[in-house]
């Protein structure tokens, strides 16, 4: 890697920690480290949210994907701005007058706090998880391009993130994100375009190539529940967006975080309609790199894993000082969504744990509690991480792990918000039967081998399942029961 590369890597990714940095200077309550003191400009927060969907997880995995395959995980995108909107007229003024900063403490005002904690404990499973697939992805272009060794980048990378997120609060978090995203799209379009018109015959033979490859195909419109088909995508995507906008503390925090309610659904929908343009973006360098070495085949290294053709590209084939942005471009995706899950579990560990068993802490112990968890929680997404090198796909794994990590919490709070009749015996039986459907997905793989059965549903609809059976069950008890009442009545 030249000189000049390093360099602007550098100037770019340690700038950004000491920029997240800077704001903890300050001696800050928890009202501040939590959500700002709720004085973040909403087209701030707007760029957060978008940076918390754009990690490395997309600028690297859907590259790979789109490379690798076609763009069947486009059609997750398409369900985001349905999501957002949302958002934006219902989940935003509700979590804003909620009167708690913990999205989960509705939980125990409608089911009592064991449905609060259920909650709050698949969150965590799902940010650690989350952090180790990003930081692992982090890694994968400096062990290309540099011969590190992943571990060790993964630690320190992991550890400069606790670093600034520990030390500034959600508002050092949001601001950083902003700062963060608008590096994501700059190095985005300048690949983009170096990619495309240095083709020999310019952007008509990429476009031309990936027709006859049909790798703008956007998956199977069969009916199949086992493969990854455009509806399969598609539910899947609708559900995960809509558990995202709805009950993921990382993003009901940042609704608080704005200065006021128009703001805050402004930052919805701006973090959403984002999204679609720079993903569509990073497919096309998917799909522009299987063109480039289709003419190109001596170029790529025999047997090199889809995750590392991206990094591949960068170092061969990108001028010098470019080199630097693209990969600054990637850590700074994945630094952003890493600070967002470190932040908002710190929060969750310490409203929902912490401050029910020791509820007359002071505001400074409160502080340290927040930023003790969020270094707790880094750590333990760099262990995560380092478990992604036996993985073949980082996105694929990823996907399934959020899925089966949801716990179908997003079923529990469609049934409380929508059914007021709803009670603790009523969405009970149907958590017990969306955890066993989710620990049977899970486990599908083993069971068909050792029952000589096919393969019953693709692992990614384990939220859809998850969630219908909770919700359902819980529908029909409180219709069931009610009646039943009214009858003895």
């Amino acid at each position: 890697m030249n000189i000049i590369d390093i360099i602007v890597f550098l100037i770019f990714t340690v700038g950004t920690i000491v920029f997240g940095y800077l704001f903890g200077r300050k001696k800050q309550s928890s009202d501040e480290f939590t959500r700002g003191n709720g004085k973040v400009p909403g087209w701030i927060v707007g760029l957060s949210i978008f940076a918390s969907f754009c990690s490395s997880i997309s600028f690297l995995g859907y590259c790979s994907s789109a490379f690798m395959g076609n763009w069947n995980a486009f059609v997750f995108t398409l369900s985001i701005l349905p999501a957002g909107l949302l958002a934006m007229w219902y989940f935003v003024p509700f979590y804003r007058s909620l009167g708690s900063i913990s999205a989960y403490s509705y939980f125990e005002k409608r089911f009592g706090r064991w449905a609060r904690l259920y909650a709050s404990v698949f969150y965590l499973f799902t940010q650690i998880c989350r952090s180790g697939a990003i930081l692992f992805l982090l890694a994968v272009p400096m062990n290309v391009l540099m011969g590190w060794n992943i571990p060790i980048v993964v630690t320190i990378t992991g550890l400069g993130i606790v670093l600034y997120s520990q030390k500034g609060g959600l508002k050092s978090v949001i601001w950083t994100e902003a700062l963060q995203g608008a590096i994501l799209v700059g190095g985005a379009l300048i690949c983009l375009i170096v990619l495309y018109w240095g083709m020999p015959e310019g952007p008509e033979q990429a476009i031309k190539i990936c027709l006859e490859h049909n790798k703008f195909s956007l998956g199977s419109f069969d009916g199949s529940l086992v493969e990854s088909t455009f509806w399969v995508c598609l539910i899947y995507g609708m559900f995960t967006n809509l558990n995202n906008f709805a009950i993921d503390q990382s993003y009901t925090q940042r609704y608080c975080a704005a200065p006021s309610l128009k703001e805050a659904r402004k930052s919805a929908f701006w973090g959403s309609l984002l999204t679609l343009p720079v993903n569509f973006i990073l497919f096309l360098i998917g799909s522009g790199l299987f063109a480039f070495y289709y003419i190109n085949p001596g170029d790529l290294p025999e047997g090199i894993k889809s995750d590392f053709v991206f990094p591949y590209f960068i170092i061969h084939e990108m001028p010098v000082g470019l080199v630097g942005l693209l990969i600054a471009s990637i850590f700074c995706a994945g630094m952003s969504t890493v600070a967002t899950s470190v932040t908002s579990s710190g929060t969750i560990i310490l409203t929902d744990f912490y401050s029910h068993m020791f509820p007359n802490s002071s505001d400074e112990r409160k502080v340290t509690v927040l930023r003790v968890a969020s270094v707790a929680i880094g750590i333990l997404g760099i262990g995560v991480a380092l478990c992604f090198l036996l993985v073949d796909n980082a996105l694929d794994a990823w996907w399934a792990l959020s899925s089966i990590c949801s716990g179908g919490v997003l079923g529990m709070f469609l049934l409380a918000y929508l059914c007021p009749k709803a009670k603790k015996n009523h969405v009970v039986p149907g958590v017990i039967v969306g955890v066993a459907s989710l620990i049977l997905i899970a486990l599908q793989t083993k069971l068909t081998d050792w029952w000589d059965i096919p393969q019953f549903v693709h692992i990614n609809l384990s939220i859809v399942i998850s969630t219908l059976l909770i919700f359902l069950i819980g529908f029909l008890l409180v219709q069931l029961l009610n009646r039943r009442n009214e009858k003895q009545i």
